[in-house]
């Protein structure tokens, strides 16, 4: 127990130690904080019923993926699954493209390429999901205050960059 709270100590005395700490720290709290904002133009009442109905089904999964988020399509509802994907996507076609397979035997260089792609990926996919998500809204009953393009926009702005800039 002694090396333990030494540690922790230790943690705070060290200048670049406690700085990445702390920045952490921060990270978290403005994630917590996000997911309690919800996405503008949306009738959370009537969301949080439809979800109570599809409790069991693919609606239930999507939600358990964004720890909850999905249930109150706060901001950041995508969570880190886009990046995710866009990861395994790659990593998939190192098999299919010599150039990738080239670029990830390269080393450090090479890997930073692909972590390049891979963000870009990610905010490809970001949008796409996003789209569909302010897509289905609006055609579903009254989840929407007001339809339209703008609604759609604005969605897909939200989403896309708190998941594209935050989250990644």
């Amino acid at each position: 127990m002694n090396r333990f709270i030494e540690a922790f100590r230790n943690l705070f005395r060290i200048p670049d130690l406690r700085n990445r700490v702390l920045f952490t720290l921060a990270l978290l709290a403005v994630y917590r904080i996000g997911a309690h904002i919800p996405t503008p133009g949306i009738n959370i009442a009537e969301l949080t019923r439809l979800f109570e109905q599809g409790q069991g089904s693919v609606l239930g999964i999507f939600d358990l993926f964004s720890g909850g988020n999905l249930r109150k399509l706060t901001i950041f509802a995508l969570g880190i699954m886009p990046y995710i994907t866009a990861s395994i996507i790659l990593q998939l076609m190192t098999v299919v493209f010599p150039y990738l397979e080239k670029l990830q035997k390269e080393g450090e260089l090479g890997r930073r390429k692909i972590t390049q792609y891979t963000r870009y990926l990610t905010i490809v996919l970001s949008v796409i999901q996003s789209t569909t998500i302010a897509t289905a809204l609006q055609n579903t009953g009254s989840l929407v205050y007001h339809r339209g393009p703008s609604f759609v926009l604005m969605t897909i702005l939200t989403l896309t960059t708190t998941c594209s800039a935050f989250i990644m």
